[in-house]
């Protein structure tokens, strides 16, 4: 199981697009509401999530999955459901995603040490031990980070990658006609 956290203040793009994408590709995801059950996005869209924190089974976890926004990703950072879960991902090789701002919560962890990874510009100096690279997207093992919004769909498709294979993931990007995973 994937777990997509979200909490109040969440950037919707980013949540939403790749959620869509990994249903797609038959990746088993749940929304976990960080902040309550609808949780509302940085532009105000509320958004229901299948579980609470309470309810993650981590021995199922394949990885989690962590949105941008603010406050959504201050909010992200404050719930020690989150960073249990990152953690555990962490510890155990399991997949942990994370987009825009977002990246900022495992680099205060200090989890991204040595790895290469990105974040929306400003943010760089929350992402502690952090290899600097110049991409949109980028993959270290078991960590895949993004630079924003505009980076939704090459970084579902590295999720779908990690966690299914890249047929997988050129099938679903294929399949809505989406042309350039730079």
């Amino acid at each position: 199981m994937l777990y997509l956290f979200l909490a109040d203040g969440f950037e919707e793009t980013e949540a939403l697009v790749p959620l869509d994408l990994l249903r797609r590709a038959g990746v088993p995801v749940l929304t976990v509401g960080v902040t309550g059950e609808t949780v509302m996005g940085s532009h105000r869209i509320p958004v229901g999530s299948d579980i609470s924190p309470d309810e993650i089974d981590l021995t199922d976890c394949e990885g989690v999955f962590l949105p941008g926004g603010m406050p959504g990703t201050e909010n992200l950072y404050k719930s020690e459901a989150v960073r249990d879960a990152l953690t555990f991902c962490h510890e155990n090789g399991k997949l942990i995603a994370c987009i825009c701002a977002a990246p900022i919560v495992p680099g205060r962890m200090g989890l991204l040490k040595g790895k290469k990874a990105v974040c929306f510009p400003g943010f760089e100096g929350q992402l502690a031990g952090r290899v600097e690279t110049d991409v949109f997207v980028v993959r270290d093992g078991n960590f895949i980070t993004a630079k924003g919004a505009g980076c939704v769909f090459p970084f579902a498709a590295a999720i779908i990658e990690a966690l299914k294979d890249k047929n997988a993931a050129d099938k679903v990007i294929g399949a809505i006609q989406y042309t350039d995973l730079q």
